[in-house]
């Protein structure tokens, strides 16, 4: 008896009046052409198209990866956007180990979405799956498609081209907010916004004012506008001697202001010291205990990947080490971007995750973070990368975050009790811990 060759069919599985889901399987079958069913010829040959049968997959078991990603649909006639969201989610053959799944899904993906070769229409993106699938996957045995319109509207700034993202935003108080949020504890001047955003005196000293009359920033001495704190602070020349008792332990530098603020939510006793200048960096330390542990708390007065800004960070820890000399330990939280699993959408980060770096099984050097300054094409085609690695001391904080991850806590007890006093909810809504050193 011959083997009967295996076939891609196309089914569409359900339709709404916003969303559309097909699926695409791998099957053992002859069926013949009918008006219900197109078997292809010539260079598509293999590829089986059923027009019209509602298909149910019949597969309980969940699947084995899912990608989903946003396209922005252009009308030809209105020049309208539509916003549709594109999910793909994975079944395949059981010889494949599921180690590998992950890794298949993501290489599939990363063809499917090629700058070079994106389809431009439904047919094309369709017909690119069903390609790759005959060809080149062949472990992959059902793949999910949906479909999903989500609104209109044009792109967010990223997706739209560099003519329009250069262009000056229009000023807003919440532009002129932020500004003034990821300086912080350094003050501004009007000259300083003007410079930066491209706008006029006049636009700059009527957001401030308005931010003022709110109590979300205050004027400083010599024309310097500064964010308003919501808890009491001390103004000083330099920070007042601690007794031993009082000396903190455990040291937080985050990025961004909505950041320390949400450490600041789960710290009892605090006490908020602020060293302005106008020549240099001003800092900002607030001091109190999480649990049974002395906490101090301070924030970088500025953001971004540039030289610049990386050593305003080692001179911010720096001072702060020197300030306070029984710091053990040194948490570095932010929301790091928040980047997604690349092909389990089960394993996202969310927001309140704690991510904790550490060494990968199969690589000798046990570094828990590597850092590529910079990356030049080399004469043999491929790339050079000139990176920084960092490993700790020892890896404490990994065995601990190890055994969190095979014990069972009462996260959800403490997320509750925290709601309930408006503390948690603050922190969740804003942090993540991207990486954690250890000083030594």
């Amino acid at each position: 008896m011959t083997d009967i060759e295996e076939k891609v069919i196309m089914t569409p599985k359900c339709k709404t009046a916003n969303s559309t889901t097909l699926v695409v399987e791998r099957k053992a079958v002859e069926p013949e052409a009918s008006d219900k069913i197109h078997v292809a010829g010539g260079d598509h040959t293999g590829i089986i198209i059923n027009k019209e049968k509602v298909y149910e997959n019949g597969v309980t078991e969940p699947c084995h990866a899912q990608l989903e990603f946003y396209v922005y649909l252009v009308s030809g006639t209105t020049g309208t956007h539509t916003r549709e969201a594109r999910a793909l989610r994975f079944w395949f053959k059981p010889q494949m180990p599921p180690s590998e799944r992950p890794y298949e899904a993501q290489a599939f993906f990363r063809e499917l979405v090629s700058p070079q070769d994106f389809p431009k229409d439904y047919v094309g993106f369709i017909k690119k799956i069903m390609k790759l699938m005959q060809h080149k996957y062949y472990q992959l045995k059902l793949l999910e498609v949906e479909l999903r319109q989500e609104g209109c509207g044009p792109p967010p700034p990223a997706y739209i081209e560099d003519s329009i993202v250069n262009q000056t935003p229009v000023i807003s108080e919440q532009r002129v907010l932020d500004m003034i949020e990821n300086a912080y504890p350094n003050a501004l001047t009007v000259e300083d916004f003007v410079s930066a955003g491209k706008w006029s005196k006049a636009e700059v000293k009527d957001a401030l004012e308005a931010l003022e009359e709110k109590g979300l920033t205050r004027t400083m001495s010599e024309g310097l506008y500064i964010r308003q704190h919501s808890i009491d602070t001390q103004v000083v020349k330099q920070m007042p001697t601690l007794c031993s008792s009082r000396q903190p332990s455990i040291a937080v530098i985050t990025a961004l202001y909505c950041e320390k603020q949400a450490v600041d939510a789960m710290m009892d006793n605090q006490e908020t010291y602020v060293r302005y200048t106008t020549v240099g960096e001003s800092n900002v330390y607030t001091l109190g205990t999480i649990g049974a542990h002395r906490v101090v708390t301070t924030k970088l007065p500025s953001v971004g990947r540039t030289r610049e800004a990386m050593t305003a960070a080692g001179n911010t820890t720096t001072r702060l080490l020197g300030i306070f000399q029984k710091v053990e330990y040194v948490f570095l939280v932010g929301v790091g971007g928040g980047v997604p699993h690349y092909t389990d959408y089960a394993k996202h980060v969310r927001l309140g995750d704690v991510v904790v770096s550490t060494p990968a099984p199969d690589l000798p050097d046990k570094y828990v973070y590597v850092f590529c300054e910079k990356a030049e094409k080399n004469s043999k085609g491929g790339w050079d990368y000139e990176v920084k690695p960092y490993k700790p001391a020892n890896f404490l904080l990994q065995e601990i975050a190890i055994r969190l991850a095979n014990t069972k806590a009462h996260w959800d007890s403490y997320v509750e009790e925290g709601n309930l006093n408006n503390i948690i909810y603050r922190l969740v809504d804003y942090i993540i811990i991207i990486s954690i050193r250890h000083n030594c």
